[in-house]
């Protein structure tokens, strides 16, 4: 890798996530010539993003080589990095995930990786993705992609099946940011903790968790003892049933399983916030809006509270140029990795990083009840992939019956409905195969 390593950004128009990724680029030295490669369809939003990005490089003091290009294959040619970001639909297709399945009674918390929101979250997502891969291979064969777009463990899964030789990692937080969670309950300092953790993303799991060789998962159990109000969460009360601790929000994880959407005691009981992603993803939108017009008027974006380096792809980008070695976690391919889930999932394991790249760890197999759960989360996984690579649309629906809270709260009628309903809302955003309507008893 040279110095100056090249970075394209699909989904530029993401601009406080671009924001995040480029302050945390920028931050270390060693990446202030960098080669950034804005993209997005969106010109205003490429120009606003464009912008951000010549502001940050000058709060930095770095002089890195910014360009914008509505072409994307333009943005990519030479990449040494690809970072994917996109939200296609935007705002408008999370509120049809949202307000549709609604009308059937389905309640939703995110609806960005299982459930009908990510089953058709994906069907939108996989052309693009097929496209940017068509596209690196032929003009930056060699580049890693790390993709942030959800639905994960979808995304990977799809991209494994339709382009085996790209070199692709699924990145996300989460993991982080349970660990440091936990460790502020039991008041022991996070970047003292080791941790291993495994599963599929959204859906792992804290297997060990130490500091300085002690156990810390007794220390939780007495903060949970202490604090009724902790066992108010919906991955507490999971925690306390399957022994070992979720890597998501509780909004994430109560979509994944059958027992709590359904029960509106549940859901006072422990706090769910149904339809929570629509107002995120409304404050994303006018989080955009206010950094166009301070942009505009030539002010900077509103500061904001400064933290460390969170988020993997500058670590990874860091480390592919320095060689410094880190462990991360990634959505991957299981090739062995997790031996009691199924060989081509999409799952999220450990990962060392260094100046050849990413490399999952094997873990071996998770206990038996974690491994249930994830094989739940990952056979909606395989149908929806299957439903893309086949273009068979019935598999749409095998998904939608497949998945644990439509399962729970529908009749077999009305989750046939509820995917016909969603077919036609979407559209013309889903792959032509699959737009068609099913009859139950068709071929």
């Amino acid at each position: 890798m040279s110095p100056s390593i090249r970075i394209a950004f699909i989904g530029a128009g993401s601009v406080e996530f671009t924001r995040q990724l480029l302050r945390d680029i920028l931050s270390f030295p060693e990446l202030a010539d960098v080669r950034l490669a804005l993209h997005d369809i969106d010109p205003e939003r490429l120009s606003v993003a464009e912008s951000l990005a010549r502001r940050t490089a000058e709060q930095f003091g770095a002089k890195p080589e910014i360009v914008a290009e509505l072409d994307r294959r333009a943005a990519l040619d030479g990449s040494d990095v690809v970072v994917n970001m996109v939200a296609v639909g935007g705002h408008r297709a999370t509120t049809i995930d949202f307000e549709v399945p609604a009308q059937f009674g389905l309640r939703q918390t995110i609806g960005d990786t299982l459930g009908i929101g990510g089953i058709f979250r994906a069907l939108r997502t996989f052309p693009l993705l097929e496209g940017l891969a068509a596209d690196m291979a032929a003009v930056c064969p060699d580049a890693w992609l790390l993709n942030y777009t959800n639905p994960m463990a979808m995304n990977l899964q799809y991209l494994a099946t339709v382009a085996p030789r790209l070199k692709a990692a699924g990145l996300c937080h989460s993991v982080y940011w349970t660990v440091r969670g936990l460790s502020d309950i039991v008041g022991v300092p996070h970047e003292e903790v080791d941790f291993l953790s495994a599963g599929v993303n959204h859906q792992a799991w804290i297997l060990r968790w130490e500091h300085r060789g002690r156990d810390l998962y007794p220390a939780l159990d007495a903060a949970i003892e202490r604090d009724p109000e902790l066992r108010r969460r919906v991955r507490v009360d999971m925690y306390r049933r399957l022994g070992y601790y979720p890597t998501e929000t509780s909004e994430h994880s109560s979509e994944y399983v059958p027992f709590y959407l359904r029960h509106p005691a549940e859901i006072e009981r422990l706090r769910i916030p149904v339809g929570d992603y629509l107002g995120i993803s409304a404050g994303n939108v006018a989080e955009y809006e206010s950094i166009r017009e301070r942009l505009a008027a030539g002010l900077d974006p509103e500061p904001r509270e400064e933290e460390d380096a969170t988020e993997y792809a500058p670590q990874v980008i860091h480390s592919l140029v320095t060689g410094t070695l880190r462990s991360i976690q990634v959505t991957t391919a299981n090739t062995g990795l997790i031996t009691n889930l199924p060989a081509g999932a999409g799952v999220e394991v450990p990962a060392t990083v260094d100046r050849l790249g990413v490399h999952p760890h094997g873990v071996g197999a998770l206990p038996p009840q974690l491994a249930a759960f994830n094989r739940s989360f990952l056979n909606v996984v395989e149908l929806v992939v299957a439903a893309a690579v086949e273009g068979d649309p019935r598999h749409i629906r095998h998904a939608a019956m497949s998945d644990p809270a439509a399962a729970a709260a529908l009749t077999v009628d009305q989750i046939w409905e509820l995917c016909d309903a969603m077919v036609a809302a979407h559209g013309d955003a889903l792959p032509p195969a699959l737009r068609a309507q099913v009859s139950p008893g068709s071929r």
